[in-house]
């Protein structure tokens, strides 16, 4: 479905429709991500989806205004230009809900779904219905359906690990016999040595394993001599 200024001849009417349609859209992409207690929750993806439409809904506004200029005027009018730069600005939403932490990174999936809804408020906007309900359609079944999945996929879990002990030569040694014991590859590894207190620090980032592992790694390292401080997220 697809209509231009008016809906049964006001534009008032028309404009009503497109942000109901926005405001569910995007409070149906909300409602999924309230549920799994994401930073970005029902206001947010509600309101991101009204505001790129109502944005679109005044480009639009900017045309009809000034459609009567011809190409000689000094006014030059582009009304892609908004949704370019709703484009970019969701950009900048979306950089502050993602979070990195050691190899971990957390709230890409999030960001992404703003941006899907920004893109939702703006096919509503345009009055391209069909576009925004198959597209709310869509990002509903990957948030929800595609989830199911995760348990079944087999996948590599990283993990970071933390170690604080007495400062001896052979603790590397040790620690990479330990993780080649339990198939584990080593993708990351820094350490420093802190001369007065003769302590060394290690921090590895290990992968392949196939299920939460890190409680019995810690009690494994734990028995090592000089062992003093063990953390893994």
């Amino acid at each position: 479905m697809f209509f231009g200024h008016t809906l049964f001849g006001s534009y008032e009417l028309a404009i009503l429709v497109k942000l109901l349609l926005a405001a569910v859209a995007g409070g149906l992409v909300g409602l999924e991500r309230e549920k799994h207690g994401r930073p970005a929750g029902l206001r947010t993806n509600l309101l991101v989806s009204v505001g790129a439409c109502t944005m679109m809904i005044v480009s639009e506004a900017f045309f009809l205004k000034y459609e009567g200029l011809d190409v000689q005027s000094v006014l030059r009018l582009d009304p892609s230009r908004t949704a370019a730069q709703i484009v970019t600005g969701i950009g900048f939403l979306g950089a502050g809900v993602i979070l990195k932490e050691g190899a971990s990174v957390r709230g890409l999936t999030t960001a992404a779904t703003l941006w899907v809804v920004a893109g939702l408020g703006m096919a509503f906007g345009m009055g391209h219905f069909s576009l925004g309900i198959l597209s709310t359609a869509l990002a509903l079944v990957s948030l929800t359906l595609l989830k199911r999945l995760d348990p079944v996929m087999k996948k590599d879990r990283f993990l970071t690990l933390m170690v604080t002990a007495e400062n001896r030569d052979s603790l590397n040694d040790e620690l990479l016999a330990i993780l080649e014991k339990r198939g584990l590859v080593l993708a990351d590894l820094s350490s420093h040595v802190d001369l007065p207190s003769q302590e060394i620090f290690f921090q590895m980032v290990v992968t392949q394993q196939q299920k939460r592992i890190g409680r019995e790694l810690t009690q494994e390292i734990l028995q090592l001599g000089g062992i003093r401080k063990v953390h893994y997220h």
